[in-house]
């Protein structure tokens, strides 16, 4: 009896339609219509970079430009500071 429980079908069962899955995914992945579409998906992922990335320069370049006004506006008003001291009056612009 013991014997009997220890070879049940349910574990050799499950052990052999994994290696027939396993067998059959393989020659999949390597079949010529899944390397089409391995070719076709990287394409398009390749494509999507493309445009993130186009889309990340612009944001750059607007930061870039954000920044540089920020600057010019800070020196402008430490300018007006400068000049109002100049006057006698210390009231910030």
């Amino acid at each position: 009896m013991r014997i009997r429980n220890l070879f049940k079908w349910g574990k050799w069962g499950y052990m052999a339609g994994g290696v027939l899955l396993s067998t059959l995914g393989y020659q999949m992945v390597r079949s010529r219509d899944a390397k089409k579409l391995y070719t076709f998906l990287t394409a398009a992922v390749l494509r999507e970079k493309d445009a993130i990335m186009r889309e990340v320069t612009s944001i750059a370049e607007d930061c870039a430009d954000i920044y540089a006004d920020a600057k010019a506006e800070n020196e402008r008003r430490a300018e007006a500071v400068i000049l109002d001291a100049a006057d006698g009056d210390f009231k910030e612009v």
